[in-house]
């Protein structure tokens, strides 16, 4: 497989408290990875520092081998614009209805109003959803501005998305349908995929490889059979969900 994203020895701490000691991930063209670990590991670090919101301390980041630490501006900016993005709580403009806000990312790309109109219909139905342009975030459910957020990100042909936490606040049905949705614009649109979830359900139904992290490293890689057979204690005790075991619980 081709590798999309390369993440070699990276480190980052905040303080006195290390949060990646030396990672190293590698992301593959048109998988879906989910990074897993403890509330709290650094599992969002990760994609902070993938986009440029966080610097590492040291350490590189590849994108289709073009390396973004440290990069020009012009080349971070061409690197970024491959990037899609779907935040925990969706993200979407409280002020702006929903045609406006599936709209905002094509507006700012200069994408002309009557090609537009034809987009916004066409994501939303990719997402399963009809006739809700005029209605207000405030208006829908939470498992619906997720699907939302989701067509926003689409609709501007990311090559990568990532995911933050996609499930969180929704019920285990939303939470499923979610997650199809994933896999849906994955094999639609041939979308790299990085889901940091804490939700070992979703990781197992959802990706190709599960990765765990865990004090700074990735200590696991592998397919979820990998992950329910493996016998590394630290992966046995969160699926487990035991509070006992490597794993120090607060």
């Amino acid at each position: 497989m081709k590798e999309k994203i390369v993440i070699q020895d990276l480190h980052k701490s905040f303080g006195a408290k290390v949060v990646l000691d030396g990672l190293d991930l590698t992301v593959y063209e048109s998988e879906i990875l989910c990074i897993i670990g403890i509330s709290g590991v650094g599992k969002s670090v990760i994609l902070k520092n993938l986009i440029g919101i966080l610097a590492p301390d040291s350490g590189k980041i590849f994108v289709d081998g073009e390396e973004f630490t440290g990069a020009s501006a012009e080349t971070r900016r061409r690197i970024l614009s491959k990037y899609g993005i779907l935040f925990q709580g969706a993200a979407l403009f409280d002020s702006l209805n929903i045609y406006d806000n599936i709209a905002f990312g094509l507006r700012r790309k200069k994408i002309p109003e009557e090609q537009i109109r034809n987009i916004v219909p066409e994501m939303l139905e990719n997402v399963g959803l009809r006739d809700i342009e005029d209605k207000s975030p405030a208006e829908i459910s939470g498992g619906m501005q997720k699907r939302v957020g989701l067509a926003r990100s689409i609709a501007l042909r990311p090559e990568i998305m990532l995911y933050d936490e996609p499930t969180t606040g929704v019920d285990a049905i939303t939470g499923g349908a979610v997650d199809r949705l994933i896999k849906k614009m994955r094999d639609a649109f041939a979308i790299t995929s990085i889901v940091v979830t804490h939700d070992i359900k979703s990781a197992l139904r959802l990706a190709d490889r599960i990765a765990m992290l865990h004090e700074g490293k990735i200590i696991f890689s592998g397919s979820p059979d990998e992950f329910k057979q493996t016998d590394n204690v630290y992966v046995k005790q969160i699926i487990e969900g035991r509070a006992r075991g490597p794993i120090a619980v607060l």
